[in-house]
C-alpha cells in the first residue's frame, strides 16, 4: 500500500524542473538555467538517472555556448541509457524509456549540425529516425518526427523517399 502511494506521489524534483520549463519557455532563460544548475547541484552526477536525463535535457536548451549544449545532451542520453523500462512503466500514464530516444538524438543531431560536424549529425538522426517508431501518434510524437524531417532536409537528406519517414499527416483541428 506504501508504495503504492509513494507511485502516485507526484515526484518533487520533476515538478521543479517542469516550474523551469516553463520559466525558459516564458522568455526567462537566464532564471531556468540559474534554477536548473541549482537542481543539478543537489542531485548530482550519481542522483536518479530519470531526473538527471529531464534537468540534462532541458537544461542543455538553456546554454549559449553549442559546446556547453552539446555536453548537456550528452548527459541526458548517459542518463536515460541507466534507465529501464520498468522504472517507468509502474507510473501510470508515464513514458516507456524508448520514447525519450528520439528526442535526445534529435537534440544531438541538432548539437553537431551547430557545431559543423555533419557527419555526426547524421549518425544521431539516424538513430533518432530508428527510436521515431516508439513515439506515440500524439501532438508529441508529431512534433518529434515533424523536426526530425526538418533536420533531415536541412543535411540534405531528403524527405519521403529511400525509405525514409515521411513528415506527420495534418489532422484537421
Amino acid at each position: 500500500m506504501v508504495e503504492r502511494q509513494e507511485q502516485a506521489a507526484p515526484d518533487a524534483v520533476l515538478t521543479r524542473i517542469g516550474q523551469s520549463v516553463l520559466l525558459h519557455h516564458a522568455g526567462d532563460r537566464e532564471e531556468a538555467r540559474g534554477r536548473f544548475l541549482d537542481l543539478w547541484g543537489e542531485i548530482g552526477e550519481d542522483g536518479d538517472p530519470l531526473h538527471r536525463c529531464t534537468l540534462a535535457h532541458y537544461l542543455a536548451d538553456t546554454q549559449d555556448d553549442p559546446e556547453d549544449e552539446l555536453a548537456w545532451d550528452l548527459r541526458a542520453l548517459s542518463a536515460a541509457e541507466e534507465l529501464r523500462d520498468e522504472r517507468l512503466a509502474g507510473a501510470e500514464g508515464a513514458p516507456a524509456v524508448r520514447t525519450l530516444y528520439p528526442s535526445l538524438h534529435l537534440n544531438l543531431a541538432a548539437d553537431y549540425v551547430k557545431l559543423g560536424r555533419a557527419e555526426a549529425a547524421r549518425v544521431h538522426l539516424h538513430r533518432a529516425r530508428g527510436a521515431a517508431g516508439a513515439l506515440g501518434d500524439d501532438r508529441y510524437g508529431d512534433g518529434v518526427r515533424a523536426a526530425i524531417h526538418r533536420l533531415a532536409l536541412r543535411l540534405g537528406e531528403g524527405g519521403p523517399t529511400g525509405g525514409r519517414r515521411s513528415p506527420p499527416r495534418q489532422r484537421p483541428e
